[in-house]
C-alpha cells in the first residue's frame, strides 16, 4: 500500500504483508487402513494353514508320532510368529502403498493405527473363538495353562477352595500368557512400521522442458 504526502509530495511506501494459508488435509488414510487390516488377516490366515499343514505332515509321515509330540507345541509357536510377523509386515505395506505419495512421519502413523485396528480386531476375534493375527499369544497362555494342568494342578471351579500352590501356579501361567502378548504385540508394532516405511511412495516430479 503506498499514499501521497502533500506537503512534500513524497511518495511513500510500505511493503505488503502477506498471509501464509495453511491448507488443512486429515493425514489418516482409513481407506487403505482397513485395507491393510483385511491384508494381514487374509495373509495370517493363509500363512497359518499352509504352516500347519506342513506340520501334520510331518507328523503322520514320522515313524513314531508320540515322541515328536512334545516338540509341536514349539514348532507352532515358532511357525505361528513367523506367520503373524509377515502378515503386520504385508499389511503395514499395504496401508501406506494404498495411501499415495505421503512422507514417512504419515506413514508411521497411519501404521500405527493400522497395527492398533488389528490388534484390537484380532482380540474380538479371539474372545469369539476365532483365530486371528495375534493368535500366538493365547496359545502360549493355553500351552501354560496344559502344563500346570499336567503337573498335577488341576484349575479349580470354586475360588474358596484354591490352595497358595494352585493359586501360585495360576498366577505364573497367567502371567507367563500376558508377557508372551506384551511382546508380541510390540514386536508386532516395529514390523507393522517397517513395512509401511517399506510401502511409502514418492511424489513424482514433473520436469518442464
Amino acid at each position: 500500500m503506498s499514499y501521497v504526502n502533500r506537503v512534500g509530495d513524497d511518495v511513500i511506501g510500505e511493503p505488503a504483508v502477506a498471509a501464509r494459508v495453511g491448507e488443512y488435509h486429515d493425514r489418516v488414510r482409513w481407506g487403505p487402513i482397513i485395507a491393510g487390516v483385511l491384508v494381514a488377516l487374509a495373509t495370517q490366515l493363509i500363512l497359518s494353514s499352509l504352516f500347519a499343514a506342513i506340520g501334520a505332515g510331518n507328523v503322520a509321515n514320522s515313524g513314531a508320532p508320540r515322541t515328536i509330540a512334545p516338540n509341536v507345541a514349539g514348532n507352532v509357536g515358532l511357525w505361528s510368529t513367523i506367520a503373524l510377523l509377515l502378515s503386520l509386515f504385508t499389511g503395514g505395506w499395504m496401508t501406506s502403498h494404498a495411501a499415495g505419495p505421503m512422507n514417512r512421519n504419515t506413514a508411521l502413523l497411519n501404521g500405527a493405527i493400522f497395527w492398533a485396528t488389528t490388534l484390537a480386531l484380532s482380540s474380538w476375534l479371539l474372545a469369539s473363538g476365532v483365530s486371528g493375527a495375534f493368535g500366538i499369544a493365547a496359545s502360549n497362555a493355553g500351552e501354560a495353562i496344559n502344563q500346570v494342568q499336567q503337573s498335577g494342578t488341576a484349575l479349580p471351579r470354586n475360588v474358596p477352595n484354591v490352595t497358595a500352590e494352585q493359586t501360585r501356579d495360576i498366577a505364573a501361567a497367567t502371567s507367563k500368557g500376558l508377557w508372551w502378548f506384551v511382546i508380541g504385540s510390540l514386536l508386532g508394532l516395529a514390523v507393522a512400521l517397517m513395512g509401511s516405511i517399506a510401502g511409502v511412495r514418492s511424489p513424482r516430479t514433473n520436469y518442464h522442458t
